[in-house]
């Protein structure tokens, strides 16, 4: 059965912290909140978390695409190929933010996903996930938590998540009332950039 953590967004308690990244790095799923959605990740260095990640999802590992979540840009720069400036202006104005950059993939990426050649890459301007990243000290992978139900696409409330996610995963982090919209996608792997999603995030950060 899961355990729910309660975390203050603006001062996330540090014992907390340790202990949800002690579960990770063990091969624990976590469900937490980010600045949109929430997300359910495991640590992305850890290969059986990955397959039980799969697991849950329903999908074969090598064709998931998921996000990579990092604390900051230096973060983003281990796992993808030399950012053109342009870029990295954008990248700079919108993080942290409600975005998802897909980047070209870097030689430096984890094992299972050496056959890809682009990532999408997360910084939420949320302070408990990025302390969690910060503390874990590489980058959480992660998928966004559907509801089946048509009119919420996505699961809000941290209660009714663990009602049904506390078989699946170890922990959820309680970190109040979650988005329903989801992350805006941007792709940069082909020079120009491709709005794959129109999410939360504004576009004007392209202007």
């Amino acid at each position: 059965m899961a355990e729910l953590i309660r975390l203050y967004k603006d001062n996330p308690n540090p014992k907390d912290i340790k202990r949800i990244v002690d579960v990770l790095k063990k091969g624990g799923l976590v469900i937490y909140p980010t600045d949109t959605v929430y997300g359910l990740g495991c640590d992305i260095t850890n290969n059986k978390a990955l397959e039980r990640l799969a697991r849950v999802k329903g999908i074969k590992l090598e064709k998931a695409n998921w996000s990579f979540i990092c604390h900051d840009l230096s973060n983003i720069s281990d796992y993808t190929k030399q950012i053109e400036s342009n870029t990295f202006k954008v990248l700079k104005k919108a993080l942290p933010g409600p975005y998802t950059f897909i980047l070209p993939g870097s030689k430096s990426l984890p094992s299972v996903f050496k056959k890809k050649k682009q990532v999408g890459i997360r910084v939420p301007d949320n302070n408990i996930t990025l302390e969690l990243v910060r503390a874990l000290g590489n980058p959480i992978v992660s998928t966004s938590i559907r509801d089946e139900d048509e009119i919420l696409e996505y699961t809000t409330d941290p209660e009714l998540i663990l009602e049904k996610w506390s078989k699946l995963v170890d922990v959820v982090i309680d970190g109040g009332y979650g988005d329903n919209q989801a992350s805006t996608i941007l792709d940069f792997t082909n020079g120009d950039v491709e709005v794959i999603r129109e999410g939360k995030g504004s576009l004007d950060i392209l202007n």
